[in-house]
C-alpha cells in the first residue's frame, strides 16, 4: 500500500493499516521521509528527541521503517488538529509493541475528541453570542445614522 505523499491525503484507515504492517522490509531514508511529508529534516530529528521516532541505523545512517513512516503520518495529523507532543506520545505509546494497546488507544482518542468536540462547541456558542450582540449594535449604529 503506497501513502499519499500529502498528511492531508491519508485517510485514517491507511495510516492505522501502515502503523499494523510490521512484516514489510520496506525502508526509508531521512531525506525521502522529509520530501514526502513536506517537513524539515530538523523536525524529523526533533520527533527523533522526543521519542516519537525510532529509526534504525545501518552503518551509522538513519534508515526508517513504513511503521516509522505510518507514525510519522499520525504526529503530523495529530498536529494538524491541535494535540500536543506529549498527548501524541502518550497515544503512539499506547499502542505497544505489538498492537497490544490497541484498544487503550482507542478509548484515548475517543476521550480526547469528545472532550475537543465540547470546547469546540463552547466556542462556537460564544462566537454566536458575540455575533449577535455585534449585529444589534450594528444595526442600531446603522439606525441612528440613518434617521441623521
Amino acid at each position: 500500500m503506497d501513502m499519499p505523499g500529502d498528511v492531508a491525503e491519508l485517510s485514517p484507515q491507511d495510516a492505522v493499516a501502515a502503523h499494523l504492517d510490521e512484516t514489510t522490509s520496506d525502508l526509508f531514508g531521512i531525506t525521502e521521509l522529509c520530501r514526502e511529508f513536506g517537513i524539515s529534516l530538523r523536525a524529523i530529528r526533533f520527533y527523533e528527541d522526543k521519542g516519537l521516532l525510532h529509526p534504525r541505523r545501518v552503518n551509522g545512517t538513519r534508515v526508517y521503517t513504513r511503521r516509522d513512516r505510518a507514525r510519522l503520518a499520525l504526529i503530523l495529523r495529530a498536529k494538524a488538529i491541535g494535540s500536543s507532543l506529549a498527548e501524541i506520545k502518550h497515544y503512539l505509546d499506547l499502542y505497544g509493541s505489538h498492537g497490544e494497546g490497541r484498544v487503550q488507544q482507542m478509548r484515548y482518542v475517543l476521550q480526547r475528541t469528545d472532550q475537543a468536540i465540547a470546547e469546540l462547541e463552547a466556542r462556537r456558542a460564544n462566537i454566536d453570542a458575540t455575533l449577535a450582540e455585534l449585529r444589534v449594535i450594528n444595526d442600531t449604529v446603522r439606525k441612528g445614522l440613518d434617521r441623521r
